[in-house]
Parts: structure tokens; sequence; C-alpha cells
């Protein structure tokens, strides 16, 4: 879902889909969402590059940054807040977000994860999912960019 009439700019971002060692992906739970889950993704910082900003994130988001870079994706994926919620993110500066999307490889061990290890957690809980099952779990104004996802990345698994 677009708006086109926002004058305002898109949020440069990462998305990354990690896969364990069965091609299931990583989903947090959102701490100021509950029941709503998603993969990693954070902005990127200026001059940051795609996999460090992919794998600064993880080690935000996670607490661990044990992972390989298996592909990004060529172009970026936009999707746009729902009014309610874009003047209480990112200072009312952004009309959603532009992600590019990485797969990456996990390398470590559950035992690695550590949804406390920074001082803002984002997540509540996590698990791993098969890639097309994050449908049934993520907020609806992502779903389109979900799906998207999917498509790209479905040959990984």
């Amino acid at each position: 879902m677009s708006d086109h009439t926002s004058p305002l700019p898109y949020r440069p971002c990462v998305g990354v889909a990690l896969f364990n060692g069965e091609g299931k992906v990583f989903v947090g739970e959102r701490i100021d969402t509950p029941g709503a889950w998603q993969m990693p993704q954070g902005g990127i910082d200026e001059g940051e590059d795609i996999e460090a900003a992919a794998l600064r994130e993880l080690q935000e988001e996670i607490g661990t940054n044990k992972a390989e870079l298996i592909k990004i994706h060529d172009h970026p994926i936009r999707y746009d807040l729902p009014e309610h919620l874009r003047a209480k993110l990112w200072n009312g500066k952004y009309r959603g977000q532009k992600q590019t999307w990485v797969a990456m490889r996990f390398t470590g061990a559950d035992g690695d994860i550590d949804l406390n290890a920074d001082d803002h957690p984002e997540f509540s809980a996590w698990q791993w999912v098969e890639l097309d099952k994050t449908l049934d779990l993520i907020v609806s104004f992502k779903r389109k960019t979900y799906e998207e996802v999917i498509g790209i990345f479905s040959d990984l698994v």
C-alpha cells in the first residue's frame, strides 16, 4: 500500500533473512507490538555498506553477528507506514522504509542468540520458521514486502 501524496522520503534500511542449517529463517517478536514477528532489520548508517549494516543490525538485535553473506537482493523494496505510525517513528521524518534485503547463513549456535545484548532490545522472543510461514506472523502493512522477500530467497531454502 503506497501513499503517493506523502512528500516524505523513505528511510534507507537493511533487512536480513538469516537462515539456519535447516533452511529456516530467524524471526523475532517485537517488544512494542506483541504478536507481531519480523526478521531483523534496521537503518543503514551514512557511508555504511549493506553487508556491514546487516552484520551490525544482527549484533544489535539478536546479540550475535555470526553469519556469512549468501546474497544481496539487487533492488530495494519499499513500504509505507500506516498514517498512525508515521508520526511516532523516526520523529516523523520518513513515510516508510526502502529496504535492501540480504540472505545470510547463521554460522553460530542457538545459544549465541541473546535478545538482551543491546541496551534497547527490539525482540521479546525468537524462533526459526519456514520462510513462507513468515507471512502468518508479521504486521499487515509489511505483508507485501515479505511476499517479495519469499519470492527472491525461496531458491535458497
